[in-house]
């Protein structure tokens, strides 16, 4: 390899590939462990629920983000991290299909998703050292792509698997052995190394803490965690398809269409050209406008028909509409981060988008429980565009501002 090689950004495709652990992780938990279990009597609530801990750890892995940048190597603990879900997920493959199991689940599907950020921390690392700003929006819509196409894989091949042999456990064998494989690219990235340069942890750490308010003192950078708080594009009833696929008269053939081949279909050039158009407008009205896509795909479900057709007609909308959304939320997040402690800032961005997800998907549960698959439609739709709404408001009222003038430390022009 010569030195022009050595410096020349990979193509973004690559980022696809490291991303489909992380998605196919949650594409077992929330499609086919969750059609598995809902078929042995476990509720839609209950289900929510073992989603919601599938979500936790991207909530809080803000806190462990610092050790990518400071530790290890990012190549070093994607494969820890990798080795992590492979392993947390094939031991999910191999439990009874019992609900009184259900926190024993639970147990494996939080410690599948701590594993599954420690991969795509390493993944955010590399990423953001490699890429030049121009390209931010078509990295962040490849890597989402691989996230969403994971999902895809790990629900819709899945419950394929599962469901035409016999047998749950060699679904979760065959996709711990596809996430393993996807380590390959590691060998094509410039490893960005560590942040230390011979300096103490602790004092590493704190060169660490001061990058990350550099990002939060930016208006950019306050805007980028504001507008990740809100449920805008949030995408909760991906985690439920399995769930309140008997609404439509969906079985478990369309189930797997809408979480697996379908949704990768729709979803990947979601994402890739979510991050495009990203690129050529401002980052974060484009996610705003494709959260109030996102809305009105909801709203026009739930006045739909309710029929098996309708039911994979309105999912591929809808997860095509994800797609647009994720691509979008990378390109923000990478915009605002820089390359100064980039796993930790990238992912305490991460952890705020996580939020709403988290909470968006319990509420459809709760939903769906109390007023039916219509309450929980117009529910989600409803927050999407309150969620836009506040954010409109944020955006205006703080034009030419920073996060100084807002603290009374002078005014600063800023995008």
């Amino acid at each position: 390899m010569t030195d022009t090689d050595a410096h020349r950004p990979p193509h973004p495709a690559l980022y696809l590939v490291l991303y489909l652990p992380f998605g196919i992780a949650s594409g077992y938990v929330t499609v086919t462990l969750a059609w598995l279990l809902s078929h042995a009597g476990a509720s839609v609530a209950a289900i929510a629920a073992l989603a919601g801990m599938a979500i936790i750890p991207n909530t809080w892995k803000v806190i462990w983000s610092p050790l990518v940048d400071t530790t290890l190597t990012a190549k070093a603990w994607f494969m820890i991290g990798l080795v992590g879900s492979a392993a947390s997920l094939a031991g999910i493959a191999l439990l009874p299909l019992r609900i009184d199991l259900l926190p024993l689940f639970g147990w494996l599907v939080l410690a599948s998703s701590v594993a599954g950020t420690l991969t795509a921390i390493a993944v955010d690392r590399l990423m953001a050292f490699d890429v030049p700003d121009a390209l931010k929006g078509q990295a962040g819509g490849w890597s989402q792509a691989g996230n969403l196409g994971g999902v895809g894989l790990g629900g819709g091949v899945g419950l394929w698997l599962a469901q035409h042999t016999g047998h749950p456990w060699i679904a979760g064998a065959v996709l711990a052995a596809a996430s393993l494989a996807c380590a390959w690219p590691l060998f094509r990235l410039i490893e960005p190394g560590r942040l230390a340069d011979g300096r103490s942890y602790i004092a590493t750490l704190v060169e660490t803490g001061r990058d990350v308010l550099v990002l939060i003192r930016t208006r950019i950078g306050l805007l980028a965690c504001f507008i990740m708080l809100l449920p805008i594009g949030a995408g909760g009833l991906q985690s439920l398809w399995a769930a309140i696929a008997k609404d439509w008269g969906a079985g478990a053939d369309e189930v797997a269409l809408v979480g697996g081949l379908l949704s990768g279909l729709v979803s990947i050039p979601g994402c890739i050209l979510g991050g495009y158009i990203a690129d050529r407008i401002d980052r974060k009205k484009a996610y705003a406008i494709f959260g109030i896509a996102l809305s009105v795909v909801a709203l026009a479900m739930a006045f739909g028909p309710r029929t098996p057709a309708a039911f994979l007609v309105f999912a591929c909308f809808y997860n095509l509409t994800v797609g647009f959304c994720y691509g979008a939320y990378s390109a923000v997040t990478l915009e605002a981060i820089g390359r100064g402690a980039a796993a930790t800032k990238f992912n305490l961005i991460s952890s705020l988008s996580n939020i709403p997800i988290l909470v968006v998907t319990l509420v459809d549960g709760w939903a769906e429980t109390k007023y039916g698959a219509t309450g929980m439609l117009l529910t989600e739709a409803a927050l999407g565009a309150v969620g836009v709404a506040i954010y409109g408001a944020v955006a205006l009222a703080t034009r030419g501002m920073s996060w100084g003038v807002l603290f009374g430390r002078g005014k600063v022009t800023s995008p």
